[in-house]
């Protein structure tokens, strides 16, 4: 039987003609992809790169990584860095970059092959041990926080980080769930928060805001993102262009909130005279949201979440 490593689950990069569009790679340029994945969009940079354009590839995943570094063994344009994209900052600094970086692109959540993996315990579809972590080698388990937290805590996760309006029934139930048995598995948790959860919306297993929430706690993929993004701006070069992939309202609202801040410049009193050019701006957004259109929809349905936003460096 193969392990979970060795296993080669299905990933399509989800608006990928729209994103290397919104890049406007420049074949000699600097570019950062900030969740490598699978490498679909990476490699599709790359294909659009000379012989001195230059990528950088982050992710948390050790399995990602391993495909990253295997991909930069056969091309001298890649480093690799196993971690956060929280040191994008220090990074580039090393690598003589800071200030020059053409493009930075971020694919936010979680990826297909680790949604279909069971071992890796994001899916509540499948059954597997409740993981949850990004990087399995670091921090502590789904099921380790849910033994340890009170329910005050993980009602507040449930209601901050998957909008559940359940959130309080539901942190009851798992705490009176694990008086009787740990809960080890994602079918244990699926079945809990479905008993606890008296209406959900069409076609949404009831799981799916309770599961979203606890990754994204267990991963602080929130305060990871918002932390990324104002590094973003300070090593881009000018004209430089700052692409983000959200897939749920919390991520797109932080970046959409931050992309409108950067193009507004300093703050000034309402009634004071400022001209435009004072105003100091970081970034000018790009072009309105864009969302995957029906031919891709059709064959990746997991794209329909998809939405991505361009601002550029002023």
């Amino acid at each position: 039987m193969m392990t979970s490593v060795q296993q080669n689950f299905e990933h399509q990069p989800v608006l990928l003609d729209e994103t290397l569009e919104a890049l406007n790679i420049k074949k000699d340029g600097c570019y950062v992809d900030g969740t490598f994945g699978r490498g679909g969009h990476s490699r599709a940079i790359l294909a659009r790169l000379g012989e001195q354009g230059r990528l950088l590839a982050f992710d948390k995943d050790p399995q990602a990584i391993i495909q990253a570094q295997q991909l930069a063994a056969n091309d001298p344009r890649v480093t690799v860095r196993h971690g956060s994209f929280t040191h994008l900052q220090q990074v580039v600094k090393e690598l003589g970059w800071d200030g020059q970086v053409d493009g930075v692109f971020l694919d936010l959540g979680v990826s297909s092959p680790q949604l279909d993996d069971a071992e890796r315990g994001f899916s509540f579809r499948l059954d597997g041990p409740l993981d949850m972590r990004m990087n399995p080698e670091q921090g502590i388990s789904a099921a380790q926080w849910l033994a340890s937290a009170d329910e005050k805590e993980i009602m507040q996760v449930l209601f901050d980080y998957g909008e559940e309006r359940f959130a309080r029934r539901i942190a009851r139930a798992i705490v009176e769930a694990r008086q009787q048995q740990p809960i080890n598995t994602t079918k244990q948790l699926a079945s809990i928060v479905a008993a606890a959860n008296p209406s959900h919306e069409k076609g949404k297993n009831p799981a799916t805001r309770s599961f979203q929430a606890i990754r994204i706690f267990i991963n602080q993929e929130l305060e990871d993102l918002k932390e990324c993004l104002s590094q973003a701006v300070d090593i881009l070069a000018p004209g430089g262009r700052l692409v983000v992939i959200s897939f749920h309202s919390l991520e797109d609202r932080i970046v959409k909130r931050f992309m409108r801040e950067q193009s507004k410049g300093d703050h000034f009193p309402p009634d004071l005279p400022v001209r435009h050019v004072e105003l100091k701006q970081k970034m000018k957004i790009v072009g309105k949201a864009i969302k995957a259109k029906k031919n891709e929809l059709d064959n990746n349905p997991r794209a329909r979440s998809a939405v991505l936003r361009v601002a550029e460096k002023q």
